[in-house]
């Protein structure tokens, strides 16, 4: 299979093979012709898309390309089926570069698998794997499931995995690299990772369905950005809390009208299965919470109220902690991953009321009704320190393209793993 060699110029395209007026082919060479400065990430993406159209398969990136503008053009070539098919320029970026691509196809490939291939059991057993293989430190894995998650009293991850034949899992990964028991816990990353999302009885309709393999998206996240971290020398101890379920319907699915009594005495009332997340969230930030770390941060594919603030091009950030709030953004920034902050005040805990229970799951409306992402931040609320110091939760509205765009392919995107990297790194 031959290579196609690919450089960057700012001059315009000549009279040669072009299929677009931003790349040129000639033979094995091509040149991405970068003529607005100012969107030259964006130039890229849509010549890698142009190119991977075209059926090129093997590239090697040649002459003088900045860091980021070589990330632009893997995240865009790279697709399902197209990996590890890039050779980097041979700099001083290399490195980071491909310990970058291998926790963005980590993340990418685990969100991408099918339902079928990817139960909560396998979702737990393979971030534990990969994170173990990336580090000589040791890794500490405890896992609950099925009864277990009862008996321990993680009753939302519990309730909502138990219409599947396949257990509901908690996964508490323990990264500790100075080897003390007694090593105070730094960070603690907590991942939504519902595998798979009928709506449960509050069924989704089979155009909202299709995609909900990437419901897992949060878990997926967090653990590439902790791979990331591991792999840029993160010396500090962190704590990976996964909370992995399928949310089907059975004889013995969890229903309307249920009330989920959580370990810190809160009790909800669930009038809508399919606001399930925020019910398995809740068990990881009571379990995070609960080790006094400073730093909180959880990641979800939570609410489509956040698809329609953001679009597909932005993920959402909520934290009582305004000044962590502005230093998420920051790293957001410094990392390339649009981000945008939206309202969170602690009234927003009570934007979901209930006659018979604390609180309801969300509200008896169509998408949760007005400001549905602010109001399940508000519920999340309820299961960390009551000032919310230290808690980022952050709504991934951009982890996953149904479609092709003219930037990025079909399929997960792993936007969000760069910024929790450098949060780790940072905080």
């Amino acid at each position: 299979m031959s290579t196609l060699s690919i450089s960057l110029t700012n001059q315009a395209p000549e009279a040669c093979y072009a299929p677009t007026s931003a790349v040129s082919i000639n033979a094995n060479q091509a040149q991405i012709h970068l003529q607005d400065e100012a969107n030259s990430l964006a130039s890229i993406q849509q010549a890698a898309r142009q190119l991977d159209s075209l059926g090129i398969m093997q590239v090697c990136l040649t002459g003088k390309w900045e860091i980021e503008q070589q990330w632009a053009f893997a995240q865009s070539f790279t697709t399902t089926r197209k990996q590890d098919h890039i050779t980097w320029c041979d700099d001083e970026n290399k490195a980071e570069l491909i310990n970058r691509y291998k926790c963005m196809t980590f993340t990418r490939h685990l969100i991408n698998l099918s339902p079928e291939d990817l139960s909560p059991e396998i979702l737990a057993e393979s971030c534990t794997n990969w994170l173990r293989s990336l580090t000589s430190h040791s890794i500490k894995a405890t896992e609950y499931k099925g009864e277990e998650l009862a008996k321990q009293g993680w009753f939302g991850i519990y309730h909502v995995g138990r219409g599947s034949s396949r257990p509901p899992v908690m996964l508490e990964l323990d990264f500790n690299p100075s080897g003390k028991e007694d090593e105070p816990i730094a960070a603690c990353l907590v991942g939504k990772g519902i595998t798979f999302d009928s709506g449960g009885y509050s069924m989704k309709s089979s155009e909202g369905m299709v995609t909900m393999k990437c419901d897992m998206g949060g878990a997926a996240t967090v653990a590439g950005g902790l791979g990331l971290a591991i792999l840029r020398g993160l010396n500090k101890r962190v704590k990976l809390i996964l909370c992995c379920a399928e949310n089907l319907v059975s004889g013995h699915a969890y229903k309307l009208g249920d009330i989920i009594t959580y370990k810190n005495g809160t009790t909800v009332e669930v009038v809508n299965t399919d606001a399930e997340g925020r019910l398995v969230l809740a068990d990881g930030l009571m379990a995070a919470s609960a080790t006094n770390s400073p730093l909180i941060i959880d990641a979800a594919t939570l609410t489509g109220a956040a698809h329609v603030a953001l679009g597909n091009e932005y993920n959402a950030f909520f934290a009582l902690d305004k000044p962590l709030a502005q230093r998420a953004i920051n790293y957001a920034t410094a990392e390339f991953e649009p981000s945008w902050t939206l309202p969170l005040e602690k009234w927003h805990r009570d934007k979901c009321p209930s006659a018979f229970a604390d609180t309801a799951n969300s509200n008896v409306r169509k998408g949760g009704g007005a400001g549905g992402a602010s109001n399940a931040a508000g519920f999340l609320s309820r299961f960390v320190n009551e000032q919310g110091t230290g808690w980022l939760h952050i709504d991934l509205a951009a982890a996953y393209n149904p479609a092709g765009t003219a930037l990025l392919p079909v399929g997960a995107t792993a936007q969000g793993f760069r910024t929790i990297a450098r949060a780790l790194m940072e905080e």
